[in-house]
């Protein structure tokens, strides 16, 4: 397997399985972060938790009411704000690198479905 890199209007990810440190990179035009394999795993499993929370909350809310909800492991914070079908996500690494990430609500669909699918090639 090589390395792997997607990207779209406003956002990217790649994937290098031959990577020693940072296997994972995640980013938008404008920024561009380098992730150790569990740091990605946790964005991953994050991510898609968020994305099911979003959904399952849909009929919980009124059709113009906004959410913001968060997840966290020992390594990532994310967040997603927004409608329950359009939202962005916000990402701060908590490592001793330091890092903070936006993706504005126009690319989610886009980036989370990269972050699925970025491996099995």
């Amino acid at each position: 397997m090589s390395r792997v890199v997607k990207s779209g209007l406003g956002w990217r990810v790649g994937w290098d399985p031959t990577a020693q440190e940072f296997p994972a990179l995640v980013g938008s035009d404008d920024w561009a972060i380098e992730l150790t394999a569990a740091e990605f795993e946790d964005l991953c499993q994050l991510a898609e938790q968020l994305n099911q929370t979003m959904q399952a909350i849909t009929t919980e809310l009124m059709d113009e009411e906004t959410i913001a909800c968060e997840l966290e492991t020992d390594r990532l914070w994310l967040e997603a704000e927004g409608f329950p079908h359009s939202y962005s996500l916000r990402c701060i690494l908590n490592t001793g690198r330091r890092a903070e990430g936006f993706w504005p609500t126009a690319v989610v669909a886009d980036f989370l479905q990269a972050l699925q699918t970025i491996r099995v090639f």
